[in-house]
């Protein structure tokens, strides 16, 4: 358990809005995350996600409603309400809450967390690659981008920033790391917007901020249709960086060419606006690539710093993909590693 993770307030608050909302339950419980940035349980059909300390409740209210006003799209919440920690839980369709009021160590201030509620979802199964829904995730990606920008706009999708986190966090953990000046170096050829210094150009587009299999869900569970989850990093910004995950992967050698080729056709064929109708694909994803490679290596090695052990084979790769990207020539510019 992390050291401010509030598991024991954010179980209660699960379990009341289960209760809730279904009415009859059958009371499993589990822990679906503990991380620092999240904490996110599950009471039946009800996911709790209590997000980082110093979350911008203004900022992550727009997320939620932008992802709200997405159905087919994005995972719809339960309430598009933010609760504290320990509140009462809002009645189904907005009714009023019962009269439950929680215990009062629910409301302990040193968890300054919001929290959202979400209907479970079946997430991808990592022990079926085979199976991995790219093309689910391409044609989600695809709508997201083409959605009108909502007015309010929710914030800047935070790609950028995470990126540029990643490299103060590697700076603070691990400069002197052998794999850190490759890494440094690779950021370094990086332009002004990609790390966070300056504005993206281009008009925004809606955007995920952080595309990853681990952010599709099947809902209803278990065969109902891919949604995406996840809105701590939604909003406006280039469509490009959704796209920069698989296109990294694929570059550094650790996607295979045929599931990026079914990635990039299905985001393709739902007009999908963040590359080229058809051609070389690589001059709009190239800096959004090479950021995403750069933030990829500089937290796997605060990782093996933190863990006290060498890279792993994988994040080797990525290292070295950041070594090729700052050489001649960077091998990110036109396809995968040979």
């Amino acid at each position: 358990m992390t050291a401010d993770a509030p598991l024991p307030e954010l179980a209660a608050q699960a379990t009341r809005a289960a209760h809730e909302i279904a009415g009859h339950c059958p009371c499993t419980a589990a822990v679906l995350a503990d991380r620092p940035d999240a904490t996110v349980v599950r009471h039946a059909g009800v996911v709790a996600k209590a997000h980082a300390p110093g979350t911008d409740p203004a900022a992550l209210a727009l997320r939620l409603a932008t992802a709200a006003a997405l159905p087919g799209v994005f995972l719809p919440p339960l309430t598009r309400t933010l609760l504290p920690l320990g509140a009462l839980i809002p009645g189904p369709r907005g009714t009023p809450a019962r009269n439950t009021a929680p215990d009062p160590t629910h409301r302990d201030s040193r968890h300054p967390r919001q929290v959202t509620l979400w209907p479970h979802g079946a997430p991808v199964d990592p022990e079926a690659p085979d199976s991995a829904p790219w093309e689910a995730a391409a044609v989600l990606l695809a709508r997201l981008h083409r959605s009108p920008v909502p007015s309010p706009a929710p914030p800047p999708m935070r790609g950028p920033a995470k990126a540029a986190r990643a490299l103060a966090r590697l700076r603070a953990t691990a400069p002197g790391h052998p794999a850190a000046r490759p890494v440094e170096r690779a950021w370094s050829t990086l332009p002004a917007w990609a790390c966070d210094e300056a504005p993206m150009p281009g008009e925004g587009a809606l955007c995920h901020g952080d595309l990853h299999l681990g952010q599709l869900v099947r809902h209803p569970a278990p065969d109902g249709p891919w949604l995406l989850i996840d809105v701590d990093d939604l909003g406006t910004g280039v469509p490009a960086w959704d796209l920069a995950r698989p296109a990294a992967w694929y570059a550094c050698g650790l996607l295979p060419p045929d599931e990026w080729t079914r990635f990039l056709t299905a985001y393709r064929a739902a007009a999908g606006p963040a590359v080229p109708a058809d051609g070389d694909p690589w001059p709009a994803l190239d800096v959004p690539a090479r950021a995403l490679t750069v933030q990829t290596a500089a937290l796997a090695i605060v990782r093996a710093t933190r863990d006290g052990r060498p890279l792993d084979e994988i994040e080797q790769a990525v290292v070295d993909a950041c070594d090729r990207m700052s050489g001649l020539p960077p091998e990110l510019d036109g396809g995968p590693a040979k």
